[in-house]
């Protein structure tokens, strides 16, 4: 298996399990993709996504159809999304991404973060290099000859696929595919899946580390103490860290 398997089974269990912590991600990516497409999901892609994304987390279709009734209004905000990179303790490259209608509030809350935990804030380009842009599809498994679907989706970017399971509420196993390519790919595999009605469970972007490094048990938690602080954020969407992980 390659890294993004790697990746996804050593953070499957771990962050986003909050569900308002994803509620409140997802609504966030409703108002920029409706800012930026309009509201018809069939003629804004992004929306689709991120219609599934919330269909996903089970997120109630009342919220999301609120949501974008909120994003519609042209008295509604935008969020801008910015990068912060930076190093926790113990030369662990930390890269964040957030969505935020304040800069100032989300510079300063950030930079907090560093400064309470022995980290220090860079500059723009000092650690994105260090990660892999990718976009991700979940598709349902029905019994897809994995190599034969590599083949037809190689053309379009796609650089990795494999199987994996997840537990449904009643914790029953739920098989499904991950699909992994570039991050410039997802429009031309989000439009080849739906032509051919393969469903889209959720799908999304993600910066897998090229290189990991390990740290004793106990630097970790020194380094967990400043992603704890970065996720308890509203203002944060993801955070990626080049520490290697256990599943």
């Amino acid at each position: 298996m390659g890294r993004a398997f790697e990746f996804r089974k050593a953070r499957k269990m771990k962050r986003w399990s909050a569900m308002s912590k994803a509620f409140t991600r997802i609504g966030k990516d409703i108002v920029m993709a409706v800012k930026e497409g309009g509201a018809d999901p069939d003629s804004n892609s992004r929306l689709r996504a991120v219609i599934q994304n919330a269909k996903a987390v089970n997120m109630p279709k009342d919220n999301v159809e609120r949501a974008i009734k909120r994003a519609s209004d042209k008295s509604q905000g935008d969020y801008k999304e910015v990068v912060f990179e930076g190093y926790a303790q113990h030369g662990i490259a930390v890269l964040i991404e957030t969505a935020t209608d304040n800069n100032t509030r989300t510079v300063a809350n950030v930079r907090s973060y560093f400064n309470k935990t022995d980290g220090s804030l860079g500059t723009s380009g000092s650690v994105v290099f260090m990660f892999d842009h990718t976009c991700n599809f979940k598709i349902e498994d029905k019994d897809f000859d994995l190599e034969e679907l590599e083949l037809e989706l190689i053309d379009f970017g796609v650089e990795e696929i494999f199987e994996d399971t997840d537990e449904d509420e009643d914790g029953n196993e739920q098989k499904y595919i991950m699909i992994y390519a570039p991050f410039e790919s997802f429009g031309n595999i989000q439009s080849y899946l739906e032509e051919n009605d393969i469903e889209i469970i959720s799908s999304g972007f993600e910066r897998i580390p090229q290189v990991t490094k390990k740290i004793t048990p106990e630097q970790a938690e020194d380094v967990e103490k400043l992603l704890e602080k970065l996720e308890e954020d509203d203002d944060v969407q993801n955070v990626y860290h080049t520490m290697e992980e256990t599943a």
